[in-house]
């Protein structure tokens, strides 16, 4: 779990390292890299549910980054929960809060 740029190495971990976790959350985050990264990460996470919440206007994580993510892990295996904020700012909202503590205390919803 983490936020911005904990996020971001949050992501790229588990990206890196493939397999069945309890939950990943990123608040704000994205994989790594400049556009048009190679994303030829190996492995399945057999259903691990990973919660990704951001803005659609954060001026650090873009949102396409977060929806390239959210693509990268589904098609390795993940259940994702993508929830885009209108207008946020860089922050964590209570809505994501909750969405996390589902997770860790084992539902995926």
């Amino acid at each position: 779990m983490g936020f911005s740029q904990g996020a971001c190495l949050t992501l790229e971990f588990a990206a890196r390292h493939a397999r069945r976790y309890a939950a990943v959350v990123a608040f704000t985050g994205g994989l790594i890299g400049p556009p048009a990264t190679p994303r030829n990460y190996t492995g399945d996470f057999a259903g691990t549910p990973i919660f990704i919440g951001s803005s659609d206007v954060d001026p650090h994580v873009p949102l396409e980054r977060v929806q390239e993510s959210t693509a990268v892990f589904r098609r390795m295996g993940a259940t994702v929960d993508e929830r885009i904020y209108p207008g946020m700012a860089h922050t964590i909202n209570a809505d994501e809060l909750q969405a996390a503590s589902t997770l860790l205390a084992g539902g995926q919803r």
